[in-house]
């Protein structure tokens, strides 16, 4: 066994890649992938050792740097994603701070957009600052801006989309092309689309980053975390990073993601099927002053949507009549939509962001995201769907 480093080459369909690409079957030719908990390896002799070390013989070293199971993870996300390589990490948090880490340095240049998740926000506002790295936030959905704020050493540009609250979306291919044109890395945190319904590096992005906790487990147990890019960036800055830094992955967790990556395909096709009957159902009551969601024709991305992603997703965004305290009572009376920061479940769960995943902003700063106090977001499940409406019904009916 060793190291994933490969580019994927098979040409079975994507269900069948997410069950079977990447397996390393030991002397005991389980069924299941195997789950290698060790944290280190022997070698035949003290000359192999040293040739490990060198790169001159495959193989594994040390689980920091790499386990079997996890080579398998990153194998399989890579088929997924149309990567050359990947490498996992801890959690989604671990991806976006070892990928803006592991290759700038002071004097560095970041564009980010403005609406990003409150610990991506942390990242390039509060830490990156700390190290001499320089940063400008734009309206996402403007290419004028990200145009005006790039400079001779901006490094890299970052973007997630749809964004995390309100759900809007960025044109990645009209970013691609800025960043290409400043000989720049556009950096994309794929979560909320999933890697089913948006492929960025095929629309010109360098880099995917992925909260694996979310959909790619999508169970609510284990966290992890998966950069995806090509080999010269892997093998050039992140690799090293990660094995001197150590923000590894449980093997145990790369198993379970292993595990969840086979059933990817049909629970986000529910997912995404449930939230588009949500969002029609939330347009018609009167309770509700606004919804999001990219899906629906109301949305002001819509089109866009549809061209990048070919869906609406698994999110739905709302406001309700009433502000904050409308928000609590509506989610107080759910009984089925559990209340929890958390995403990407099979059992669906509903936040309130500007009091939970945003708090850290300021008022100000969360209005110009449009994160009102009325905001509610729900990552959809897999109940059934007539089960979730009903709950909805109960929470308007609280209001």
């Amino acid at each position: 066994m060793s190291e994933n480093s490969n580019t994927p080459t098979s040409e079975n369909g994507l269900a069948t890649d997410l069950i079977h690409e990447g397996i390393l079957r030991s002397q005991f030719g389980e069924t299941s992938e195997g789950l290698y908990l060790t944290s280190g390896y022997v070698y035949d002799s003290a000359e192999q050792a040293e040739a490990r070390f060198k790169g001159e013989d495959e193989g594994f070293i040390y689980s920091r740097f790499a386990n079997p199971t996890v080579a398998m993870f990153e194998s399989r996300m890579c088929a997924l994603e149309g990567a050359e390589m990947a490498r996992a990490t801890a959690s989604g948090m671990a991806a976006v701070t070892a990928t803006m880490l592991c290759q700038l340095s002071a004097g560095d240049h970041v564009v980010a957009a403005k609406a990003l998740f409150g610990s991506c926000r942390y990242v390039i506002e509060d830490l990156l600052p700390r190290f001499g790295i320089g940063m400008t936030l734009v309206d996402g959905k403007d290419l004028a801006q990200w145009e005006t704020a790039m400079r001779p050493n901006t490094k890299i540009l970052f973007l997630e989309s749809p964004t995390n609250p309100t759900l809007e979306v960025v044109d990645i291919a009209g970013v691609a092309k800025i960043a290409n044109a400043g000989d720049a890395l556009l950096v994309v945190d794929n979560v909320f689309a999933t890697p089913l319904h948006q492929r960025p590096l095929a629309l010109g992005a360098h880099i995917v980053v992925y909260s694996a906790t979310k959909h790619i487990d999508g169970q609510g147990r284990c966290l992890g975390g998966v950069v995806l890019g090509s080999e010269e960036f892997i093998m050039g800055h992140l690799h090293t990073f990660l094995r001197q830094t150590g923000p590894s992955i449980s093997p145990f967790n790369a198993w379970v993601m292993l595990k969840g990556l086979e059933t990817l395909p049909l629970r986000v096709a529910r997912h995404v099927e449930t939230a588009s009957q949500i969002a029609d159902y939330l347009h018609n009551e009167a309770k509700i002053s606004r919804v999001l969601y990219p899906g629906h024709k109301s949305h002001p991305q819509h089109d866009l949507a549809m061209k990048q992603m070919g869906s609406g997703g698994p999110m739905v965004a709302f406001e309700v009549a009433g502000g904050k305290a409308a928000a609590f009572k509506f989610s107080n009376a759910l009984r089925i939509i559990r209340i929890s920061n958390n995403l990407g479940d099979a059992k669906s769960l509903i936040t309130h962001p500007s009091t939970t995943t945003h708090q850290r902003l300021s008022e100000d700063a969360r209005l110009e995201l449009d994160i009102t106090d009325a905001l509610l977001r729900i990552s959809v499940g897999l109940e059934d769907a007539a089960d979730l409406i009903r709950d909805i019904d109960a929470g308007l009916a609280a209001i």
